[in-house]
This record gives C-alpha cells, sequence and structure tokens, in this order.
C-alpha cells in the first residue's frame, strides 16, 4: 500500500443514506491481533443495531491495516452497512516513524481534514482508541481538536494509560509537544463537552467519575458467550499446533497474548514446568512494537538454549489459514493469564467460554470487575512465592535499585515524590521468599534455568495450593468455569451497545470545569504510583 491517506470501500450494496444517517468512524493506532480489534470486531455489529439503521457507514482509520483477510471478514459481520478502509501511516505509534514531529502533525492535519470534510455533529460519530496511552499523542491533541472544532461527539475508549508503568514514554510525549504534566493532562482529558470517556474497569472509572461527571461511563469489554468451536474446528487448530510444535501427542496450555513484559511470560512457564512439565506452553501473539524487542528476545534466547517446550508468538505473522485464537484456546488443555497489569484481561472469560481451565493471576483492578460480573474462578490466586536461593538475590537488589533509580529519574520533577517503591527493595538486603512476578525477568530466567522438580521442592511449601492443583492436573480433573447468568446484563453485545448510546446521547449543559484534566491526572497518577503497582518487569529494558 502506497504511503499516504488511502481508502478503499468493500465490496458491499450501499442503502441510500436518510437525511439522519451517520457514519461511524473507528480510530486506533493499528489493526494488529489484540483485545482492542477484538473489541471492536465484537463491539461494531450490536452498536450499528442499538442506532436502528441510523448508521450507514463505518470507516476504520488506522495507522496500519490488518493482516490477511480481517477487514474483509469485519465487513462481513456489519452486513449491508458498508466498511471503508482509510490507512494514514502517521496516526500510528509515534516511535516508529521517522519524519519529525512536524511533519507528522502536518500529514495528520491533512488527514483528518480528508477523514472528517463532510463531518457535522448531526451525521459523524467518531469512536477512538486508547488515546490516552499516548502511543501518538500528536495524534490523540489533534483529533480532540478538530472533533471540538466541529462539534462531533468523539467517544475516548481508554483501555490503558501513559501513566500506568509506561514513563518511558515521556521523553516520546515531549517531542510530540507535551512539556508538562498540565499539557499531557488537557491532551488525554480536554474540557470539551463534546468529549465522553469510557473505561474499561471500575478503578480507572472511579477518577473519571469524581473529576468528569456526565463526561464517562464504566464499560466493561464485551465477550458473549459464544458457541463453542465445532469438533472439526477444535480438531483442525490441534492439528495446526501439532505441525507448529512438532509435537501431535503433547499437551497444551495456552497463554492468549502478544509479547509484552507485562504479560509476565515467565511466571506461566514457571506454572507449567510445574504443574505439567509434559506441556507446551504456547503463546498467540508476536512482538508488536519495538519497545519490547529486548524483552522478545533474552526471553527466546533462554527458550533455545534451555530446549524449554515453549512456541512464542504462534500467531505471529500471515493470519490466512491459521486458527482463531478461540479454536486454539478450545483445543488447548488449560488456559493462562499471568500478566502483572492488564486493562480488562479477556482471556479470563475467552477462557470460559471455551470451557477450557484457567490458572490466573489475580488483579488488583480487574479482580473486583469479575466478582461484580458473578465469575468465580477456582484456579486463581495472588501471586506465587519462590526462595530466594533460586536466584542471586544481591545481584537483584542491585539490579533493581539501579532500575528504579534511573526509571524515577526520567518522571517529571512533581512525580518523583508520589511514587512507592519495589515491594523486594522494601524489605532490605536480608533474602526471603519473594513474589516472582516482582522479579526482573533476569532473575525469572534464573530461577527457571533450576530443573523443574528441584524448584518445585523448596516452592511448594510457600505456595500450598499448588500441591492440589498439580493432583487435579495429573488426574485431568481441572474445574471449568461456568458462564453466570449475571454476566449476560453487562457483557452481552445487547448491553454493551445499550450502554455505549447512552453515554453518546448523554449531552451534559456545561464543560468540564478547567482544572479537572489536571485533577483527574494527579488522581490517577497517585494511585498508579502505589507500591503494589510497581514491577521491575516495567521499568526499563534489560540485556
Amino acid at each position: 500500500m502506497k504511503d499516504g491517506l488511502q481508502a478503499r470501500g468493500l465490496t458491499r450494496a450501499v442503502a441510500s443514506p436518510r437525511s439522519t444517517s451517520l457514519k461511524l468512524i473507528i480510530v486506533h493506532y493499528h489493526l494488529r491481533p489484540g483485545g482492542i480489534r477484538r473489541v471492536i470486531e465484537l463491539a461494531t455489529p450490536h452498536i450499528l443495531r442499538e442506532f436502528g439503521g441510523r448508521i450507514s457507514e463505518v470507516v476504520l482509520a488506522t495507522g496500519e491495516a490488518a493482516a490477511g483477510r480481517w477487514t474483509e471478514n469485519f465487513q462481513s459481520l456489519t452486513g449491508e452497512i458498508p466498511v471503508r478502509l482509510v490507512h494514514e501511516p502517521s496516526f500510528g505509534y509515534f516511535s516508529e516513524q521517522r519524519r519529525p514531529p512536524a511533519a507528522i502533525r502536518k500529514r495528520i492535519l491533512h488527514a483528518l481534514n480528508r477523514l472528517l470534510a463532510d463531518a457535522t455533529p448531526d451525521n459523524c460519530l467518531v469512536w477512538a482508541h486508547n488515546l490516552g496511552i499516548a502511543r501518538n499523542l500528536i495524534l490523540t491533541r489533534e483529533l480532540g481538536r478538530e472533533c471540538h472544532r466541529r462539534g462531533l461527539t468523539l467517544i475516548a475508549h481508554h483501555h490503558d494509560w501513559w501513566f500506568d508503568n509506561r514513563w518511558r514514554r515521556w521523553p516520546e510525549m515531549r517531542r510530540c509537544g507535551c512539556r508538562t504534566l498540565a499539557d499531557a493532562a488537557k491532551i488525554v482529558f480536554p474540557s470539551a463537552r463534546n468529549i465522553r470517556h469510557i473505561a474499561i474497569n471500575q478503578v480507572d472509572a472511579q477518577p473519571l467519575r469524581r473529576h468528569l461527571r456526565g463526561f464517562n461511563t464504566w464499560l466493561p469489554n464485551l465477550t458473549e458467550q459464544a458457541s463453542l468451536p465445532s469438533t472439526a474446528g477444535r480438531r483442525n487448530a490441534r492439528r495446526w499446533l501439532g505441525r507448529q510444535l512438532g509435537d501431535t501427542t503433547s499437551p497444551v496450555w495456552i497463554l492468549p497474548c502478544r509479547l509484552l513484559r507485562r504479560k509476565n511470560i515467565a511466571e506461566a512457564l514457571l506454572l507449567t514446568r510445574w504443574l505439567q512439565p509434559d506441556a507446551w506452553l504456547v503463546t498467540t501473539g508476536g512482538v508488536s512494537s519495538d519497545d519490547e524487542q529486548i524483552y522478545f528476545r533474552q526471553l527466546q534466547d533462554a527458550v533455545r538454549q534451555n530446549r524449554w517446550r515453549v512456541c512464542l508468538g504462534v500467531l505471529h505473522g500471515d493470519e490466512c489459514d491459521q486458527p482463531s485464537v478461540g479454536e486454539l484456546i478450545s483445543a488447548s488443555e488449560v488456559v493462562l493469564l499471568t500478566s502483572v497489569q492488564e486493562g480488562f484481561g479477556l482471556p479470563y472469560l475467552e477462557a470460559v467460554a471455551a470451557e477450557r481451565p484457567l490458572i490466573a493471576r489475580r488483579i488488583s483492578n480487574i479482580s473486583p470487575d469479575l466478582d461484580h460480573l458473578g465469575f468465580r474462578f477456582p484456579y486463581s490466586y495472588a501471586d506465587i512465592l519462590v526462595d530466594p536461593s533460586l536466584f542471586n538475590w544481591a545481584a537483584e537488589c542491585n539490579r533493581q535499585t539501579k532500575l528504579f533509580l534511573a526509571w524515577k529519574s526520567q518522571l517529571p520533577r512533581p512525580c518523583r515524590g508520589w511514587t512507592g517503591k519495589s515491594l523486594l527493595l522494601t524489605a532490605g538486603r536480608r533474602p526471603r521468599p519473594v513474589a516472582f512476578s516482582r522479579l526482573t525477568l533476569t532473575a525469572q530466567l534464573e530461577i527457571l534455568a533450576v530443573p523443574a522438580e528441584a524448584s518445585w521442592r523448596l516452592c511448594a511449601p510457600l505456595n500450598p495450593f499448588l500441591a492440589g492443583w498439580r493432583k487435579l492436573v495429573a488426574r485431568g480433573q481441572l474445574a471449568t468455569t461456568p458462564w453466570p447468568e449475571t454476566a449476560d446484563a453487562w457483557l452481552s453485545g445487547t448491553a454493551y451497545a445499550r450502554q455505549f448510546a447512552k453515554i453518546v446521547r448523554n449531552a451534559p449543559s456545561q464543560a468540564p470545569t478547567a482544572g479537572s484534566a489536571c485533577a483527574t491526572q494527579k488522581r490517577f497518577m497517585r494511585m498508579k504510583f502505589a507500591s503494589e503497582n510497581l514491577f521491575p518487569l516495567l521499568w526499563a529494558k534489560e540485556s
């Protein structure tokens, strides 16, 4: 595809638009496999139905097109309503662009002028994803300004935040023209009546609710209890996995994720080796950001050197002729979720929908929502404790001290006094059992290099629940979690679209106050800087 703003209409008949028709413009940095793309494909057909035929066109405006046939498949979900793909590279991640900021801004403005050329408050709705992660703060700023200038309703759908363990983004944000924390707040949370904010968990919804009352909502990601893949689909997925692994008989434990540090992949491997030594650990997505390359290489090198049964990014590359994530989950013995940080955590619900056992780490901002929705996961845990003799404690303390100080020095000066400290460092230099998730990848790999049975003997007494789980795995008796009836009131497509439409139609009489942006951001930051939310995995690149 040529460089520049490009659009192509997909082959569907278009009904004559009525005077009240709406164009739904969906904006995201890319259409790479992952949770956001999944939300877009699941939610859009329900949103179209909720608006009762008023939406006459869907426009996908992204910095990077989807691989394979995803867009054509997406069009099939929207029925007779046409889908137009707008590919503008300047909408992509700022860190992956080579032009200077001024040139990127010029291209973004040109693209937005074309994208919104005929847009009015009555005929256009903009649904933008993850602007608050600031992967392209120029896009966040200019899209907000253009929608405000034209009076367009902008739904800012926040899945993650730039100030949540992503402080290496700050120098990049400064290059985008953001000089102070106040600048960042005003770009992400502008005081404008036309902008509505969506948070995907209640913990993140609280600061929005407090300071942007009437301009926000909590909207958990929809995950309907879809019909299970067919027996043939499951069988084909298992055969496909067998070809990728070169092993058609061993069990597969799956971690549905892209290769991100926050997914804490080494912990999934530790659990797999302890509980089911014959199993392969498989992750689905590949590396989708240059920032994660060092993490991936360090992990992949250890896998090769130790000949661990691990396949990282089995779905990476061309999506043609690959099974879906759902089919792979269905074909696996166990689903794992070991993340240290998530916005919502779709694998919790994907495992339930596929009727597969789930072993998952409890995440502080997600578990309360899952409880509220009625889910009960029998194999969830707060942390996996490890014996300090399994790694070099002194070296890890020194490593974390250096990483922490380097990380803290990157912060804007006002933030440095708000930070907690690594839970390992707060305990001093005396070795003691520590959560595996609170270690750097270097220390995690030291532990994994110890024979599994040797590390099990040291760590099983620290995690007594694991012995029972191990017996259940050996007997093939791990239980699945039933889909609760209460969940459909929030997670069904109909409920999701109804709530989405409610915030679109909500029109507060006054804009947020001038100080609401900074107050919202400050409350978020103080919450995210607490010690329990700081993880060395996310502080800096390792080598």
